[in-house]
């Protein structure tokens, strides 16, 4: 028999993460925002204008699941050599234990708010940005090819 799904609204889900130790508390930078923390780790959820069957607004994540530096979630920063914790003020080294920390948050808060879990980021921490330095201003330097169907001017 097939498992009919209900996405609980966003006051549910507060309180759900609250029943398995995750701090929730108001986010001031954005409107309607609360902060959701464990581990060392948060991310920023809203109730969305969408409703579920019952006419309760869902939760949606607004910021994406980072490590906590000075009240701020920050990025994960990719620089194919090294990744980076990357907030508005700092840019550090990311640790062993931060990326597992960011994984096991992430992964959590996925299964008690009912989103999608996708099989490459449940392999391990997957970043917000992608900078490697080979790569960096290259798309702005090169020319766009021409089409070999194209005249080359003079014959």
């Amino acid at each position: 028999m097939a498992r009919k799904t209900r996405n609980p609204s966003f006051e549910q889900t507060l309180a759900i993460l609250r029943d398995h130790s995750f701090d929730v508390q108001p986010f001031p930078a954005v409107a309607g925002g609360m902060l959701v923390s464990k581990h060392g780790a948060g991310a920023v959820l809203v109730g969305t204008p969408a409703q579920n069957a019952d006419g309760n607004a869902e939760a949606a994540t607004v910021v994406p699941p980072g490590a906590l530096v000075y009240g701020e979630v920050a990025r994960l920063l990719d620089r194919g050599y090294q990744k980076f914790i990357k907030s508005s003020r700092f840019e550090l080294p990311a640790s062993a234990s931060q990326l597992q920390a960011i994984h096991l948050f992430s992964e959590e808060l996925k299964q008690l708010t009912g989103a999608i879990s996708l099989y490459n980021e449940s392999l391990g921490t997957t970043s917000d940005v992608y900078e490697y330095d080979r790569l960096k201003g290259r798309e702005a330097t090169q020319a766009e090819p021409a089409s070999p169907w194209q005249p080359a001017g003079t014959h």
